[in-house]
């Protein structure tokens, strides 16, 4: 999956240096992840490609070191879970999981190993002890090793399904987790689809993110197995140190119109479940949105700029709504030019999906780059949508419901992927993942 990340490459030698000088420079591991672009150009170029750049003479010192983050680690045990109002780290690796047993005291006892492994691996800590024994696997798969924590957090959730009679737990579904109606221009494919149980990781490295992952469905082994997994990225901070609005794989910031995670109150009306919204054991916890969205990247990008930014109503340089010059300026629907037609178009991205403003959600999406769609030769690269709401019906289904009958982007984008999860409330110490429900 490519990363945006810019190469560093020190001064190449000069054609009369002795290759041997070269070879015996010393270049560690980290140093060569940051002159690959760690995911990007080292996998677009491969082993070889960047053997082929020693042997030319294109690397001739240690490339510089960012400096390390003494504690880039976020509090695993809180109110509420990480990863939902948690600024966006670089990557995300999602997963969806089936549970394959009957009893529920195994997804009990599942929940409390996640626990410990979960605050474990978002400290940067290896998972069990990983050398207790020479004659048997190591607890660890190991790849994350030495690696800072890169602000990781795991975020869990549980699908309708997990309600249905299996476990006995029918009475516990709140009544607004069920899978979503079908939207105007869906293609949904059943392998992007559901699941049991999810974990959302994010972090500021990728292979932080898949270690833990990978270390969650090996601990899952014997009651569930992996349903459907994607990787996504944006820009990292490297490449972008002001932190600006991240940009789509279509060229426009995306999160622009997201309501102010620091406002407490604002928060506990748009995301977070309150007492009387539902069952009990959700206080606190929150209702997750996924939608696997392909865009059509061969048609946008023959589209003329005009007709790019009225799709989405606002400027793509600077974001701000079309006839504004800032990015957070005001979405002024009531615009017109000297002729009285509407600067922002009616059914433009931004309009539609802003409404009249009283239903918001948090939006918290990442760029995905799947390779080549076999059946059209096309790139498979979208987005992952994600958003999370307090109440799913009311919240996404009635923006997504107005997008989907009128949005001007629904040309270049087709929906291929969706599931709902109920993300549980933050884990207290002592405590463990989902135990206001099992516990």
């Amino acid at each position: 999956m490519n990363k945006h990340d810019k190469d560093k490459q020190s001064t190449p030698t000069t054609n009369s240096e002795p290759s041997q000088k070269l070879l015996d420079t010393k270049v560690s591991r980290r140093d060569m992840l940051r002159l690959t672009g760690a995911t990007g150009l080292g996998l677009l170029l491969g082993g070889g490609a960047m053997g082929s750049l020693l042997s030319r003479g294109g690397i001739t010192a240690k490339a510089p070191v960012a400096p390390v983050q003494a504690d880039s680690s976020i509090p695993f045990y809180a109110n509420h879970q990480a990863g939902i109002l948690t600024p966006a780290q670089n990557f995300l690796y999602f997963a969806a999981f089936d549970l394959t047993t009957t009893k529920l005291s195994d997804v009990k006892k599942l929940l409390q190993e996640w626990t410990t492994a979960a605050a474990a691996l978002t400290t940067g800590r290896l998972v069990g002890n990983t050398n207790d024994s020479p004659n048997l696997p190591p607890s660890d798969t190991g790849e994350a090793d030495g690696l800072t924590p890169s602000r990781c957090t795991l975020t869990f959730g549980v699908g309708p399904s997990f309600f249905d009679e299996r476990f006995g737990l029918a009475g516990q579904r709140p009544s607004s987790l069920a899978d979503l109606p079908p939207f105007v221009g869906d293609n949904l494919d059943p392998a992007w689809c559901g699941g049991d149980l999810c974990v959302q990781a994010c972090a500021d490295d990728l292979q932080v993110a898949f270690h833990a992952i990978r270390n969650l469905a090996r601990i899952a082994r014997g009651t569930a197995v992996l349903r459907w997994t994607q990787e996504g990225f944006q820009r990292t901070g490297e490449a972008d140190p002001k932190n600006g609005t991240p940009r789509n794989l279509l060229g426009f910031k995306d999160g622009t119109g997201n309501p102010d995670v620091t406002d407490e109150a604002e928060m506990n009306k748009v995301v977070w479940q309150g007492s009387g919204d539902g069952p009990a054991w959700m206080n606190g916890g929150t209702y997750m949105a996924v939608r696997r969205v392909r865009f059509r990247i061969e048609v946008w990008d023959r589209s003329s700029l005009s007709d790019q930014e009225a799709t989405f109503g606002r400027h793509r340089q600077s974001g701000a709504p079309i006839g504004a010059r800032d990015e957070f300026d005001k979405l002024d629907l009531k615009a017109a030019d000297a002729s009285g037609k509407p600067l922002i178009p009616a059914d433009s991205h931004s309009a539609l999906a802003h409404g009249d403003g009283t239903v918001k959600m948090l939006r918290r999406s990442y760029s995905y780059s799947g390779g080549l769609n076999a059946k059209t030769g096309q790139l498979d690269a979208g987005l992952l949508f994600i958003s999370f709401q307090r109440d799913l019906v009311k919240q996404f289904v009635t923006i997504q419901q107005r997008l989907s009958r009128n949005d001007r982007l629904n040309e270049y984008m087709v929906h291929i992927g969706s599931a709902v999860f109920a993300c549980f409330p933050g884990v207290r110490e002592g405590g463990f993942i989902g135990d206001t429900l099992l516990g």
